[in-house]
C-alpha cells in the first residue's frame, strides 16, 4: 500500500510542479507534513544532496524518499522498490503530457491559444521557483523557536557566509569562474567552522 502512495503523491508533484526542479519544493513540503515522511529539515538536506548530485533535481529527491519511505517497510529490497517507484511517479505525468502535446504540436504549433497558455505559465512556475528558494533560504539562515517560543533566531555566520558568496559571484574578475567552486568553498567553509 505505500508504494501505491508513494507513486501517487509523486506523480501529484509530477504534474503540477511546472518550472523544473526547485519548483517541486513547495509540493514536498506539502508532502512531507501530510505523510511524515520527510521533516523540513530532511527535506533541506536532501536539496543539497541533489544540487550536488548528477540529475535533475526533482528526480533525485523523489528516489532519496522513495528508498528512505520503502526500506522502513522492506528493508534494501523495499528501499529499491521505493525509489524506482517514486521516480516513476514523478516522471509519469510528465512523459504522458509530453507524448499529448507531441501528438498535437504540429496541428497547434502557430495556435495564439496554446501560445498564450504557455505564456501564462510563465509567472506561476517563477512563483514556484521563488518560493522554494525563499523557504530554503529562511530554513538555513533562520530557526524559529531559540529560548522562547515566538522568537526568531538568525544564524549570523550562515547570513555572512551567504552574502560573502553572493559578492564574490559578482566581483568582475571572480564572475568567469564556474558556479561549482563557489559552492565547494561554501561547503569546505561550513564543514570547517561547523556550521
Amino acid at each position: 500500500m505505500i508504494f501505491l502512495r508513494l507513486f501517487f503523491e509523486f506523480a501529484k508533484v509530477g504534474l503540477f510542479a511546472v518550472g523544473g526542479g526547485l519548483a517541486t519544493i513547495p509540493f514536498l513540503q506539502d508532502m512531507g507534513a501530510r505523510t511524515g515522511w520527510f521533516t523540513d529539515v530532511d527535506l533541506t538536506t536532501m536539496i543539497a544532496v541533489s544540487e550536488s548530485t548528477p540529475g535533475p533535481m526533482g528526480v533525485n529527491m523523489a528516489t532519496y524518499v522513495g528508498f528512505q519511505t520503502g526500506s522502513l517497510t522492506g528493508g534494501l529490497p523495499g528501499g529499491a522498490a521505493g525509489a524506482v517507484i517514486a521516480t516513476l511517479g514523478l516522471i509519469t505525468p510528465s512523459i504522458i503530457v509530453i507524448m499529448v502535446i507531441a501528438g498535437f504540436l504540429q496541428k497547434f504549433r502557430q495556435s495564439r491559444t496554446v501560445d498564450a497558455v504557455f505564456y501564462g505559465l510563465r509567472p506561476a512556475s517563477t512563483a514556484l521557483i521563488a518560493s522554494a528558494g525563499l523557504s530554503v533560504a529562511l530554513s538555513v539562515l533562520v530557526t524559529l523557536g531559540g529560548s522562547a517560543e515566538h522568537t526568531l533566531v538568525i544564524h549570523w555566520p550562515k547570513v555572512a557566509l551567504a552574502a560573502a558568496v553572493f559578492l564574490c559571484m559578482q566581483h568582475k574578475k571572480l564572475k568567469k569562474l564556474h558556479p561549482i567552486i563557489f559552492i565547494a568553498a561554501a561547503a569546505a567553509l561550513g564543514v570547517i567552522f561547523q556550521f
